[in-house]
């Protein structure tokens, strides 16, 4: 059943160069070699690559030296195209999934290449690691981050168990916010659009003490009435609001620099979402209401609070130590809390069939201590990395509907607990020199992961949520049942390598072989029914070969060829027992493994000092290859990579108009994906390949002060599933007529959430 309804490596060549057209992505490389080849030598002098860099590895460089396949996008280009959040950038990074999750605005489910990790439930470690200025993310939850401040944001493809560590066997993506300038400097931007979008941002730096310590501010409140409504609701004076967006983000920098060998920076940033929780679309008609499916995917039914909240906080440290022309020392301090309170309705109608309110609490603390050593044939990274964290969490699974039909007042299983661990980690990695021609890069990482945790499971004959207060007048009963099915605790030690050679064929072509290893966290069921042990952490094998070139200066091609061998995979199977509804049976174990092999292109050409172009192009076949069942055997048939299309590819344009009254720049993109399965188990969801026309036009002042950009995204109105629950079962012979077999709450679950539609929006900005 199918339901139907790049990378851009460059911050900015030059600001006079400036960016790209529509480019076909067929784009042959040696045809556009040869072509360049006929250009003037005076035109090649005029127009110029410009010189991106990166810290992919841990030190700042150029990308086209990095044997690493990373595709980095700048805050001129995030301004000129107008994107708002990281969700964006998958647009143009190859084989890059980054979506706003299914119950709320702020949280993430991130897959690069295939790999990743669907369920947000508390204690479940990520597959793509997200990183703010070199600090760990945990959790998926308040994940999407909108743009504030930033300089660049790197997409990593491919393990970076090395450097990074664990949590990265997909990659990771970094969010690398500005270094303040030591000018006084104030901005503003004011932006308005589509659904009544109304957004404004506050930038500025202060010097405190004149070329010594400064202090940076942030601010943006960001609104936006829903894509659709709630048609239905069991409660009384509900926000009727659906996909709306109501946040508020701070943040604070101090900056010190007492002398030229040392810099230290402190940074608190603050995030509260108070959006609607995101109500989903029925795919299929109810069994138990009489609601029609609405005739909009953004419209939605629920019996819960349509409230939701999402906050988190984040202060860190950082110091930089550059001891001699030799040695650097890198200190990163970083404390991050978070804290939701959520209403998901799985079912989407206005009973109380399968509903989920639910609690989720995370801190966690790392420190990491960095010594980098540079000579003329040598440059290596080590340091030492500790994290500790404490994931907890609870939902209640109100059955109400079910627990009627049983005679009672109603239903209710409530899973709740915690999952805390400790990791320490040592690593090194070195590129050595051999000639002009040849380097190798070796690195060795080592972890010790330690885990605790506990499940509690209770039940209540009546309808439950998670805190008293929930609902007006709302007061938590005893439960009929209180167990705790699982205290346990395990401890795994893992290496992870790095090995590259790299042969640097002239000073533009840099040709690479490489294999790396990453490890995603061993981690307990936090849904357990039994004291079952620990799953063994997941191990990502991969190999790659790669190209990085430039071209007269003027073209730039990047290639990538990987293969990926996904080992232990980790997956909950749900066993339902009829006969006892206290107990889920849901066990979480190392159950499969998967296979996938491809290849990403990137392409970026200055055609002149007005136009530039770009396109990228990933294409990946990824499938299961084992997957054990303890009654069946072998399953794999019946899973699916879910959140990975074949194919995805962006093409793009940027061209600059200098007029007497400032710069006008013209920019547009259209980014594709294949088609690709929602669910990971006996796959009921596909959605069919679309395609994301976006454009812009936007106008710089010849004096430096204004801005005004003027963006339409997604302008041919497309409808593409971005998540998705699944409780039901294909059965043409059912009685009920549904050709399904209801799942969890006697329902027809299956439910849809979608990307954005259609929107036009006008930033003004103002920078003193």
């Amino acid at each position: 059943m199918a339901y139907n309804n790049n990378s851009d490596a460059q911050h900015k060549f030059s600001r006079t160069l400036l960016k790209p057209s529509l480019v076909a992505l067929a784009i042959s490389s040696c045809f556009a070699a040869s072509a360049l080849a006929q250009e003037t030598a005076k035109e090649q002098d005029e127009v110029k690559l410009e010189r991106i860099e990166v810290t992919a590895r841990r030190t700042v460089e150029s990308i086209q030296q990095v044997p690493v396949a990373v595709t980095s996008i700048g805050a001129a280009d995030i301004a000129e195209r107008g994107l708002e959040s990281v969700v964006e950038i998958q647009q143009f990074s190859p084989n890059t999934t980054l979506q706003q999750s299914r119950g709320t605005n702020s949280t993430l489910t991130a897959f690069i290449r295939g790999v990743g990790q669907e369920d947000p439930l508390w204690g479940y470690e990520s597959g793509v690691g997200i990183y703010i200025d070199d600090a760990y993310i945990a959790r998926p939850q308040g994940a999407v981050l909108d743009i504030l401040n930033v300089e660049r944001i790197e997409v990593l493809r491919g393990p970076q168990g090395t450097l990074y560590g664990k949590n990265t066997i997909g990659g990771a993506v970094k969010y690398i916010t500005r270094e303040m300038s030591g000018d006084t400097e104030f901005a503003v931007n004011l932006t308005a659009g589509s659904y009544k979008q109304g957004d404004v941002k506050l930038t500025g730096q202060l010097p405190l003490v004149d070329n010594k310590l400064y202090l940076g501010v942030g601010y943006a409140n960001l609104k936006r009435d829903g894509y659709g409504n709630f048609l239905q609701s069991a409660l009384p004076d509900q926000d009727g609001e659906n996909y709306n967006k109501d946040l508020q983000a701070y943040r604070l920098t101090l900056e010190f620099k007492p002398s030229d060998e040392l810099f230290i920076r402190l940074n608190y940033d603050k995030t509260e979402d108070d959006s609607n929780s995101k109500g989903g679309y029925r795919l299929v008609p109810s069994i138990l209401t009489n609601a029609p499916v609405p005739d909009s995917v953004y419209d939605s039914y629920t019996s819960l609070p349509t409230w939701n909240s999402v906050e988190t906080e984040g202060l860190s440290l950082t110091a930089n130590w550059y001891i001699n022309d030799n040695f650097t020392f890198k200190s990163v301090t970083s404390k991050r809390e978070s804290y939701s309170k959520t209403n998901i309705d799985f079912d989407n109608t206005a009973l109380r069939i399968f509903d989920v309110p639910a609690l989720y609490d995370d801190e966690s603390l790392s420190q990491e201590f960095q010594l980098n050593y540079q000579t003329d044939n040598l440059k290596m990274v080590s340091g030492l990395y500790y994290y500790t964290s404490d994931s907890c969490g609870m939902y209640d699974a109100i059955l109400e509907v079910l627990g009627q039909g049983l005679g009672l007042p109603g239903f209710t299983s409530e899973v709740g607990g915690c999952s805390n661990g400790d990791s320490l980690a040592a690593y090194t990695q070195g590129t050595y020199q051999f000639d002009d021609k040849w380097s190798v890069t070796a690195g060795l990482r080592y972890t010790k992961d330690d885990k605790d945790a506990q499940v509690f499971n209770r039940t209540y004959y009546t309808t439950v949520y998670p805190e008293d207060g929930w609902l007006p007048g709302h007061v938590r009963p005893t439960p009929a049942v209180d167990r705790v099915p699982l205290d346990g605790e395990a401890s795994w030690n893992k290496l992870t390598p790095k090995l590259s050679v790299e042969y640097q064929y002239d000073n533009d072509m840099m040709l690479f072989a490489s294999f790396s290893q990453g490890f995603k966290s061993g981690t307990f069921n936090p849904r357990a029914t039994s004291n079952e042990p620990a799953a063994n952490p997941e191990t990502v094998n991969s190999f790659e070969l790669g190209i990085k070139s430039d071209w007269f200066d003027r073209l730039r091609i990047n290639a990538t060829l990987f293969m990926l061998d996904h080992k232990d995979r980790q997956y909950i199977s749900a066993i339902p027992d009829p006969d006892d509804l206290t107990i889920n049976n849901q066990r979480l174990g190392n159950v499969g493994r998967s296979e996938a092999t491809g290849a990403e292109l990137e392409i970026t050409y200055a055609a002149s000092r007005e136009l530039q172009l770009y396109a990228n192009l990933g294409v990946i076949d990824s499938s299961f290859k084992e997957v054990f069942h303890a009654t069946e055997g072998d399953i794999s048939d019946r899973f699916s990579i879910t959140n990975t299309p074949k194919t995805t590819a962006n093409a793009g344009f940027s061209y600059e108009v200098a007029t007497d009254f400032g710069d006008i720049v013209i920019n547009g993109n259209y980014s594709y994906r294949s088609k690709y399965n929602l669910v990971e188990l006996d796959n009921l969801l596909t959605q069919e390949s679309y395609g994301l026309l976006n454009l812009g036009i936007n106008w710089f002042s010849s004096d430096g002060h204004w801005t005004i950009g003027l963006h339409g995204k997604n302008l041919t109105d497309e409808q593409y599933l971005v998540g998705n629950y699944a409780f039901i079962r294909p059965n043409p012979d059912n009685p009920n007529g549904s050709g399904y077999d209801a799942g969890t709450g006697g329902d027809n679950t299956l439910i849809g959430y979608y990307g954005a539609p259609r929107t036009l929006s006008l930033s003004v900005g103002y920078r003193f």
